[in-house]
């Protein structure tokens, strides 16, 4: 029996491996992380950092676009509402993978959702039928992702930089298509320059496609980055506390 750890780069796929590590023979673990090509260049390392600490190698898959590259091809600005990257990019690659190196019985799949998002385990283990699906992080001890995060820092390994800046995950450099308004004023707080360079490929495909779309809505309406970084800038009082903290967040793996 082979145990399959998704690792998403994030603190509870990281303890996911550990507890799994913990209780089955190492040889018997295999990691694997799906690569967007639209990550913080401290993913990297902290991948690298559990690499040597697990003395294992992480199966690395790609198909070599990133999310907006996805969306020229598609001529569609994915948006909060509607997004084929965690599809194309993640579940499809993963699920590819899985298929052609092992039967249902050869394996069990570990995700690293926690206690705080039982909501996506139903979903996750239907979709994924007849494999066997676990998430060791919803079971006991239950612990809160402040939590793990001090406990890195008493293993020894950096915590990722997004975390740091105040993001809730460490995935696609702060820049998904599905977060909300309060998300990407954190992204322009903290990372002015990844930022622009998000709103720039809005605009790009927005001129590409002729339309008036947008990734984010405002009010029913069309709000795009450059609106929304005009209005921080200019009268923030015009956001409200709601819009403030709508963070959004992606569904990866729920496909």
């Amino acid at each position: 029996m082979k145990y399959i750890i998704s690792l998403s780069g994030g603190i509870g796929s990281y303890f996911t491996l550990k507890r799994v590590l913990e209780k089955q023979d190492k040889e018997d673990v295999i990691a694997v992380f799906c690569d967007t090509l639209q990550e913080d260049g401290d993913l990297y390392r902290f991948l690298n950092d559990i690499e040597n600490k697990f003395d294992l190698k992480i199966i690395r898959l790609s198909i070599g676009k990133t999310p907006f590259e996805l969306a020229y091809e598609d001529n569609f600005l994915y948006n909060s509402r509607i997004a084929n990257c965690s599809k194309k990019l993640k579940s499809k690659p993963f699920n590819e993978w899985l298929k052609a190196n092992f039967k249902e019985d050869e394996c069990i799949l570990y995700l690293g959702i926690d206690w705080t998002e039982t909501h996506r385990c139903e979903a996750i283990r239907k979709n994924y039928k007849p494999y066997k699906v676990e998430f060791p992080m919803c079971q006991n001890p239950l612990i809160s992702k402040y939590e793990m995060l001090e406990e890195l820092k008493n293993e020894g390994i950096e915590i990722p930089r997004l975390y740091k800046l105040g993001f809730s995950h460490n995935n696609c450099k702060g820049c998904c298509f599905k977060a909300g308004i309060g998300h990407f004023k954190l992204l322009l707080e903290k990372d002015r320059i990844t930022y622009l360079e998000f709103e720039n490929k809005e605009q790009l495909l927005r001129k590409k496609l002729n339309k008036d779309v947008s990734i984010l809505k405002r009010k029913g309406k069309t709000f795009t980055l450059r609106q929304l970084r005009g209005l921080i800038e200019n009268t923030p009082e015009q956001l409200s506390l709601f819009e403030c903290s709508d963070f959004g967040g992606c569904g990866c793996f729920m496909e």
